[in-house]
Order: structure tokens, then sequence, then C-alpha cells
């Protein structure tokens, strides 16, 4: 295949092969063995995934999820191994940064993103980037394991399913803790989940404020996942007696830490969640990969 180009950026340091396909004739629908390529840290480019920016005109598989004529671009989000995902709170965060630098959407102005999930709308604010992600979906509870250590978890949905587990006092996210290096999978029920989940620990820092490290399906452990951030928030309201769509207390806001970095997430009292983050873009050029 002749040269194209790439960007690579990341988001709270979950980073991403971006691939501008503006009218959709460079690359067509993906394939599969191609993204894994680019995601090789190895004999790749390295990321947690492939974005690839079109408008959603130009996608007959973009226009499943959105209109074009309420969102101009579509994120063609694809895992590391080069499965489809349906979201991706730091990819497209990152998308909107790309979008803005290279001229493609005005400035100050609210940036509506096609997604699998739907549209998610963007604002971004100097180095503040804020996704509404939609109101989240709670089908209930579940439970995960690493090796024999069992947790319960909550199932939150954000376009992508999540099953959220917290710490006991005393455990650790630490990768000597319970939670392990995190190198294969968790277990989870296949029955509830047939096509994967992410999975999250948590551990309580404080009034409003927690840790997690994530096991995302289709990329492995990652620095950081938007839509797990969001569903941690969503499950520590919950947890506290915070829920704000229920009339407890008003908008709930969680600080919450990742390896990569801080995201505040905001579940407002009209059920949508808001997630305030940074995303740049640190690289361009052009593979034949």
């Amino acid at each position: 295949m002749s040269e194209y180009p790439f960007l690579k950026g990341h988001g709270t340091e979950n980073d991403f092969v971006l691939l501008p396909d503006h009218d959709g004739t460079v690359h067509g629908d993906l394939d599969p063995a191609r993204v894994a390529r680019l995601c090789d840290r190895r004999a790749g480019i390295g990321g947690d995934g492939v974005l690839r920016v079109v408008r959603t005109e130009a996608y007959a598989a973009a226009r499943e999820h959105a209109d074009p004529r309420e969102a101009e671009w579509f994120m063609d989000y694809r895992n590391s191994d080069g499965s489809l995902s349906e979201m991706c709170g730091n990819g497209v965060r990152v998308f909107a940064r790309h979008l803005l630098e290279e001229g493609l959407v005005e400035p100050g102005r609210p940036i509506p993103v096609g997604t699998r999930a739907g549209v998610k709308v963007i604002e971004v604010d100097g180095d503040r980037i804020t996704v509404d992600m939609g109101r989240p979906q709670l089908p209930g509870d579940t439970e995960v394991a690493v090796g024999p250590a069992r947790w319960a978890a909550t199932h939150v949905d954000m376009g992508n399913p999540h099953a959220v587990a917290f710490l006991a006092d005393g455990e650790s996210l630490a990768a000597d803790g319970p939670v392990g290096p995190l190198a294969e999978p968790p277990a989870y029920d296949r029955a509830v989940y047939p096509h994967g989940v992410n999975v999250e620990f948590v551990e309580r820092r404080g009034a409003g404020h927690v840790a997690m490290r994530v096991h995302e399906r289709g990329s492995g452990e990652t620095r950081s996942c938007g839509t797990g951030a969001c569903a941690v928030a969503v499950a520590s309201a919950l947890a506290d007696g915070r829920r704000p769509d229920a009339g407890e207390g008003g908008d709930a806001t969680y600080r919450v830490d990742l390896p990569g970095g801080t995201l505040e997430i905001t579940w407002t009292a009209d059920d949508r969640v808001l997630m305030t983050g940074p995303a740049v873009v640190v690289a361009r050029g052009t593979t034949a990969l």
C-alpha cells in the first residue's frame, strides 16, 4: 500500500493513532490486521487504538449511528486488536482537539462528533475539554474476579459496557495487591457480557475522590479510560447515596485519578454525565503499514 498520513495523540496517556480519511476513500473498512500493526508498540506506531477521522456523510456505517446534518464528523474507533468499539471517552477528546487544530471546526462552538454510541457534543476551553457522554444505563450488579480474588461489581453502560468493582478498605491498586498486574482479562459473567466488558477496580481516596485501574476489552490494561472513569463516578455516586437523577443532593462530581492523569466527572441532575480532561496531539507523519 502507498504511504498515508497519520497523527499520534493521547488523553491522560490513553494513546491513539489518528488516520485522516475525510472523504472515506483512503482506508475503506479498516482491516483489523492493519489496525493491530499500527498499534504495535515495537513494530508499529504504538497506541491503545485507532481513530479514523471521516465525514459522517462519506461513511455508510457512520450514517447508521449519526445524522450528517447533526454531526459532520464521525469517529471510527478500533481497539488495538482491531476490534470495533462503540465509544472511547479519551479518544473523542483527542479527536476534537485534532478537528480544532486542523481548522475543520469553528473555534468557540460546541463540536458534535458521531460515534457508534451516538452523537457526543464536546466543548473546548483551553486545555479543558468537556464531553457530554449522555445518560448512563444501569442494568444491575454483577461480579468480577482476578485469580482467587472476587469482587461484587456495578454494571454501568456508557455506550459501552463496564463492570466497576470497589476494593475493600486496606486493599491497594498496586500491582502487588489483590488486583495484580492485570496481564490477563479479569473473569466475568459471559452471560451478562457476551461481547466482553471493560473492568474497573476502584480505591477510595476521600470525599468525591477515587482512583482506578482498568482492563479494557480489546486493548488490555491502559493508562486511562474515559468511559471507564465515567462509569466509576456513576458507581461511586450510587454507592455514596448521591444519585442526582433521583434528587439525592444535586450534581455529583468526582475526581478520578488514573495512572495517566486525572479526569473530572460530573453526573448531573438531568441525568447526563460530563467528562472533563486534557487531550493533545503529539506527532504526525506518514506510514505504509
